[in-house]
């Protein structure tokens, strides 16, 4: 996960919502990937860090199916990230944070809980919560006074 949170710090120093991912290999103990959100540089509203690492794991692996993968992610996933991740059959889910407002996995609709997901990881949810929830609230808080200040 701090690999995670490393590659939310880069998406926060280029403007980004910072939110970060790896998909890692239990087998080998080995990091596929790593990415951050993009939308904005990619002018992608679908550029989400689990979207971009999901589709770098299966180029890399050259498989559209990442069965036994871990997706490390710093934010509680939306509903597109999480189909993606049942359409990408990721073994386990770690996130950091929650999100109250947009996930989509503890929260909202609850993507796996329903009985149309085809695919359910295992999902382990607040591993270094507080510093991903941190990085946002920061990220956050200096846009808005950036705002205020007539930025």
């Amino acid at each position: 996960m701090r690999l995670a949170l490393g590659q939310a710090q880069a998406a926060a120093a280029a403007g980004e919502t910072p939110v970060g991912a790896i998909i890692v290999d239990p087998t080998s103990d080995t990091v596929v990937v790593a990415a951050h959100n993009t939308p904005i540089a990619a002018h992608d509203p679908t550029a989400h860090a689990e979207i971009a690492a999901i589709r770098a794991a299966g180029k890399t692996l050259g498989n559209y199916r990442l069965t036994g993968l871990e997706l490390y992610v710093t934010l509680e996933p939306c509903a597109m990230c999480a189909g993606a991740i049942s359409q990408a059959r990721i073994g386990r889910l770690i996130f950091g944070a929650s999100d109250p407002k947009g996930g989509a996995v503890i929260h909202g609709p609850k993507f796996f809980d329903q009985p149309t997901c085809h695919w359910r990881p295992d999902v382990i949810h607040g591993l270094l919560w507080e510093e991903s929830s941190a990085l946002l609230k920061d990220f956050f808080r200096a846009r808005r006074k950036g705002k205020s200040e007539g930025r």
